[in-house]
C-alpha cells in the first residue's frame, strides 16, 4: 500500500505545484503555461483508464474532448445556463455516447478497434461541420457579455484554470481508486488476456464499457473548460486527431497502466513540445520528432519513464506505481 500511496501523493504534489504557483505569484503567464500542462495531465490520465487498464488503444479519444466542448459551448451560447451545470451535462452526454459506441466498437480488438475510433472521430467531425446551429465549419464565437456572470473575461480565465485544476485532481484520484479495486483487477485481467478473464467470470463487456464511459467523461469536461476559456470553437480544433496522438504519446512515455506515469508523461511531452516550437529548425517537426521518440519507447523502453526508473534505481522499484 505504501508503494501505491507514494505514487498518488507524488502525483498530487506535482499537480498542486502547477495549480498553486500561478495563484501565489498571481502570474497570468504562468497560469496559461500551467493550464496547458494540467490539460495534458487530465487527458493522459483519462485515456490511461481505458488504454492502460484494459489495453484498448483509442486513436480517436479526442472525439469526447470535442463533444464536451460543443455541448458546453452550445448550452452557454443558446441557453445561458451555468457553466458548472453545462460541464456536468457535457460529461454525462459524452459518457452516454461512449456507452452507445462501446456496445459496437468494444467488440473489436487491436488495430480494428483503433481504426474504428479514428472513423468515429472523423464521422462526428464531418457531422458537426454540416450542422448550422453549431456554426458549421466556422464554428461558434462567444460575445464577451457571456463572461459578465463570471466577473468578466479576466476572472473567467482564472475560473477556467481553477476548474481544470479541480478536474485534474478528481480524475487522478478516480484513476487510483479504479486501479486498486476489484473492478480494476478485472480491467487488468482483460488487458492481459480477455478470453481468459471471461472464462474466469469477469463480465468483460460491462467492465470495458464502464471504463470507456469513465475515460470519456473527463475529456468532455476538459474540452468544455478549454473552449469556454478560448471563447470560440470549431470542428478542426475540437476533433483534431493530433490531440489523440498526443494523448497516446503521453501515456506511453510516462508508463502505461501506472498512476504516476501519465502525469510525468504529460509534463515531459509539454516540455518537449514547448522546446521544439520555439526552435526555428524544429517548430514544424514536433509531431515527427514525437513520433520518433514514441517508436524508440516502444522498441527499447515499453514500460515508459516509470518502468525505466524502477529498473535502473533499485530504491524506486517498490515505491513507484
Amino acid at each position: 500500500m505504501k508503494k501505491n500511496l507514494f505514487s498518488l501523493l507524488l502525483a498530487l504534489g506535482i499537480i498542486f505545484y502547477f495549480i498553486l504557483t500561478p495563484m501565489i505569484l498571481n502570474s497570468p503567464i504562468l497560469r496559461e503555461s500551467s493550464f496547458t500542462t494540467l490539460m495534458y495531465i487530465a487527458l493522459a490520465i483519462s485515456l490511461n483508464i481505458l488504454m492502460g487498464f484494459t489495453g484498448y488503444v483509442s486513436f480517436g479519444h479526442v472525439v469526447f474532448f470535442g463533444i464536451g466542448g460543443y455541448i458546453t459551448f452550445a448550452l452557454l451560447y443558446y441557453y445561458k445556463i451555468s457553466l458548472f451545470l453545462a460541464l456536468i451535462l457535457a460529461g454525462i452526454f459524452a459518457a452516454l455516447i461512449a456507452a452507445l459506441l462501446g456496445s459496437v466498437v468494444l467488440n473489436l480488438r487491436g488495430a480494428y478497434f483503433a481504426i474504428a475510433t479514428i472513423g468515429i472521430n472523423e464521422a462526428i467531425k464531418s457531422l458537426v461541420n454540416n450542422l448550422e446551429f453549431l456554426g458549421g465549419a466556422e464554428g461558434l464565437f462567444f460575445n464577451m457579455k457571456i463572461y459578465k456572470s463570471y466577473g468578466g473575461p479576466q476572472n473567467a480565465l482564472w475560473l477556467s484554470f481553477y476548474l481544470l485544476g479541480i478536474i485534474t485532481i478528481v480524475v487522478l484520484i478516480i484513476s487510483y481508486l479504479i486501479k486498486h479495486s476489484k473492478f480494476g483487477l478485472g480491467l487488468f485481467a482483460i488487458r492481459e488476456d480477455e478470453d481468459a478473464a471471461s472464462t474466469l467470470g469477469v463480465n468483460t463487456k460491462l467492465f470495458k464499457t464502464i471504463a470507456f464511459m469513465i475515460s470519456a467523461f473527463f475529456p468532455a469536461v476538459v474540452g468544455g473548460i478549454f473552449f469556454f476559456k478560448n471563447g470560440s470553437i470549431d470542428p478542426g480544433s475540437a476533433f483534431s486527431l493530433t490531440k489523440s496522438v498526443e494523448m497516446i504519446f503521453m501515456v506511453m512515455l510516462g508508463g502505461i497502466g501506472t498512476i504516476l506515469g501519465p502525469v510525468l508523461g504529460a509534463i515531459t511531452y509539454d516540455k518537449i513540445k514547448e522546446t521544439l516550437l520555439v526552435s526555428e529548425a524544429f517548430k514544424n517537426l514536433h509531431l515527427t520528432i514525437s513520433g520518433i521518440i514514441l517508436l524508440l519507447i516502444v522498441l527499447f523502453v515499453p514500460e515508459g519513464i516509470i518502468g525505466f526508473l524502477r529498473r535502473k534505481i533499485k530504491v524506486l522499484k517498490n515505491i513507484l506505481d
